[in-house]
């Protein structure tokens, strides 16, 4: 395991499950086709809490170009890394929802609507406004990353003045961090709040033959990539200035 191998498998599989609800609630035939949003923003939580298990011990969990980004603007990881943890980040993101399509063939056969099928692999606006929709971007990771900022390691005493480390219950505020920018902030763009997320998948909607697919909506494609990266920056700014 290198912090290259644990950014790429911790995206695939926080992808492979993120697109996997939304394929699960939206596609035909599915067993929890309609499940609605309180579905998909749990799931998408619980996601990013395995995809973190898997890659914390051994490259952070960045699992988000915005994220890397964000450490980089304010000093806590070094820019010579940042390429690396980008690279890996996309390409798991394209092994995630290329997996998605993989299990979910059939209902993708199934359902007549090509927007549902493009849905699974990457976000488009509500209502489109190009400015409210990259706001909501920026808004959506600010408060992702500003979190990231203030996390503490997790740890309780064991009475003696020793600190115990939680290991895998430390990813826990982070989905939930993540589960209520879905609740809250997500039903105007779908909270993209990570370009790997959506671009990554977007290139793969684009290239797989999906039966009865419609285009892969490259006119909308840069906000949910510049709006997280805008919203990382404001984040690592505001850290910097408090701190």
């Amino acid at each position: 395991m290198t912090p290259f191998i644990a950014e790429l498998l911790g995206t695939a599989l926080l992808i492979l499950l993120g697109g996997g609800i939304v394929a699960n609630d939206l596609l035909s035939k599915t067993k929890g086709n309609g499940g609605g949003w309180m579905t998909i923003t749990t799931a998408w939580g619980l996601a990013v809490f395995v995809g973190v298990v898997v890659a914390g011990p051994y490259s952070g969990a960045h699992l988000n170009p915005a994220v890397t980004i964000g450490l980089a603007v304010s000093g806590l990881f070094p820019w010579a890394d940042v390429p690396t943890y980008l690279a890996a980040e996309f390409l798991g993101a394209m092994i995630g929802s290329s997996l998605v399509y993989l299990m979910y063939k059939d209902h993708f056969d199934a359902t007549e609507d090509g927007g549902l099928k493009r849905a699974v692999f990457c976000t488009d606006p509500a209502i489109p406004n190009n400015f409210r929709n990259i706001v909501s971007e920026i808004l959506g990771t600010f408060v992702l990353v500003i979190c990231v900022f203030y996390f503490a390691d997790a740890e309780i005493s064991d009475g003696s003045g020793t600190k115990v480390g939680l290991g895998s219950i430390g990813a826990i505020p982070v989905a939930f961090v993540v589960w209520g920018i879905g609740l809250s902030l997500g039903g105007t763009t779908g909270y993209a709040i990570n370009p790997a997320r959506d671009l990554g998948p977007r290139i793969v909607h684009a290239l797989l033959p999906i039966k009865g697919k419609i285009d892969s909506g490259w006119g909308y494609a840069w906000i949910p990539v510049l709006g997280p990266i805008l919203g990382a920056i404001i984040a690592a700014s505001l850290y910097l200035v408090l701190n």
